[in-house]
């Protein structure tokens, strides 16, 4: 079962892959602003959880290893009271330290062997969360630098088209009033101010 990361992750794969190409290009793509920014936050918010269940597991082996010591401990006691029973019987006393030993160093193996069991499997789950954390932050990575890539190159490209229009804007003002014609409107203004000073003169 993937976790929420996971299929956020997949969502803004998909997303991505489904968003269209700007104009003339095979490699930028029109990015809906807020749609985007919708994912990324719920994927920023998931996060941390997904890092304390992680961490969850690893305290995990703590438990494990607490526990084969535990197991260790209780087959040394059982091995001592054992010999301590033997010991106290005089008849057998030399059977008791022999089988008191046995027992004893029978106990020491099986304990050992519980302990590195539990380091090995406590380890082992400890790496597997560590690569699988690993890997989904460097998929978020890539995500997030994609998506900044794309960002950028789409703001880039919209103000160059809009620049690109501005100086259209201004070459046709320039071919609609030409020199002569701003002279001549010129001469215009200053002809109807003059005639209106002489209105005003006469009355």
């Amino acid at each position: 079962m993937s976790s929420r990361i996971e299929q956020l992750i997949d969502e803004i794969e998909d997303y991505i892959d489904g968003c269209k190409y700007q104009p003339l290009s095979k490699t930028n793509i029109i990015v809906n602003k807020e749609e985007i920014d919708e994912l990324l936050r719920e994927l920023r918010m998931k996060t941390p959880d997904e890092i304390k269940r992680y961490q969850k597991i690893i305290t995990n082996k703590e438990a494990i290893l607490n526990d084969a010591r535990s197991k260790a401990e209780a087959i040394v006691n059982e091995a001592t009271i054992h010999t301590n029973e033997l010991i106290n019987e005089h008849e057998i006393m030399q059977q008791a330290y022999a089988q008191a030993n046995e027992v004893v160093t029978l106990a020491a193996h099986q304990a050992q062997e519980i302990l590195d069991n539990a380091t090995i499997e406590a380890n082992g789950v400890r790496a597997a969360a560590m690569q699988y954390l690993d890997e989904m932050l460097a998929n978020l990575e890539n995500v997030m630098t994609t998506t900044l890539n794309t960002t950028t190159a789409h703001y880039e490209s919209f103000y160059n088209t809009i620049n690109g229009y501005n100086e259209v804007v201004k070459a046709n003002r320039a071919e609609l009033r030409p020199p002569e014609v701003e002279e001549l409107l010129k001469e215009v203004d200053y002809d109807d101010g003059a005639e209106e000073s002489i209105n005003l003169d006469l009355l």
